[in-house]
C-alpha cells in the first residue's frame, strides 16, 4: 500500500483549511445596523491593540431611495480611545469616516447621537468598524505595488500570521501576570490566615486570664 499520496492529501487538506480560517480572521469586522431614535445615543466599543490601524464608516439608511433624507435623521458622532482621547468628531452629518492608528490598547468607543427632534424621528444606521490586517485597504496596495492578487493575498496571509503570532505574546503575557497575581493573593492570604490565628490565640487567652481573676476574686480557686 502506498502511503505517500495519502500523506500528501492530509498536507494539502491542513494548508487549505488554515489558510481558509486565516481568511475567515481577515473578513471579520463590526458591521452591524443601529436603530436610532431622535433624542437617543447608543455606543459600541472595540478591543483595538496598539499601533493598529482602525476604519470606520457610517450612514444613514435612506428610507426612500432616490430622496433626499429628512433634515431630522441626522448624526453627532464621537470616537474616543480608553483615556478620552477625541480621535473623531462630527456634527450633524449623514454619513462618515474615520481613520486613525491606535495610540495605545483598550476599549476604544464609537457613539452615535441623534439630536432632538419633534415629532420624533427613527432611523437605522449602517456602521461597520475594521481593526488590524482587515482595515487595511488592500485593492490601493496593489494598485500601489503593481502586484497581482495572488501577491495580496499572500499578504494577507502573511500579516494575519504576524497579528497571531502577536496575540499569542500578548496573551502569555497576560497569563503571566494571572500568575503573578495568584501567587500574590495566596501569599497575602497565608498572611492574614496567621495573623487571624494568632488574633484568635490572643484573645482566648486574655479570656481565659480573665475568667481565672475573676474565680481567684471569688475565692472559688
Amino acid at each position: 500500500m502506498d502511503l505517500v499520496p495519502s500523506r500528501c492529501k492530509i498536507h494539502i487538506t491542513w494548508i487549505v483549511t488554515t489558510m481558509m480560517m486565516m481568511m475567515m480572521m481577515m473578513q471579520r469586522g463590526e458591521s452591524m445596523r443601529l436603530d436610532m431614535e431622535s433624542g437617543i445615543n447608543k455606543c459600541i466599543s472595540d478591543d483595538i491593540k496598539s499601533n493598529y490601524m482602525t476604519v470606520g464608516t457610517y450612514s444613514i439608511v435612506n428610507p426612500n431611495e432616490g430622496h433626499q433624507l429628512p433634515p431630522s435623521h441626522k448624526l453627532f458622532v464621537t470616537v474616543t480611545s480608553p483615556k478620552g482621547k477625541s480621535h473623531h468628531h462630527a456634527e450633524n452629518v449623514v454619513s462618515g469616516k474615520f481613520v486613525f492608528t491606535a495610540d495605545e490598547t483598550g476599549d476604544y468607543m464609537t457613539c452615535f447621537v441623534a439630536p432632538g427632534y419633534r415629532p420624533t424621528a427613527k432611523f437605522a444606521v449602517d456602521f461597520e468598524w475594521k481593526s488590524g490586517v482587515e482595515a487595511k485597504d488592500w485593492t490601493t496596495i496593489a494598485k500601489r505595488g503593481q502586484i497581482n492578487m495572488l501577491e495580496v493575498e499572500v499578504r494577507k496571509l502573511l500579516d494575519v500570521t504576524e497579528t497571531i503570532h502577536e496575540e499569542m505574546f500578548q496573551l502569555r503575557e497576560r497569563e503571566r501576570e494571572m500568575q503573578e497575581l495568584n501567587r500574590s493573593t495566596n501569599s497575602r492570604m497565608a498572611v492574614m490566615s496567621v495573623l487571624s490565628l494568632a488574633v484568635t490565640m490572643s484573645v482566648a487567652g486574655l479570656q481565659l486570664w480573665h475568667l481565672k481573676s475573676f474565680l481567684e476574686r471569688k475565692k472559688l480557686l
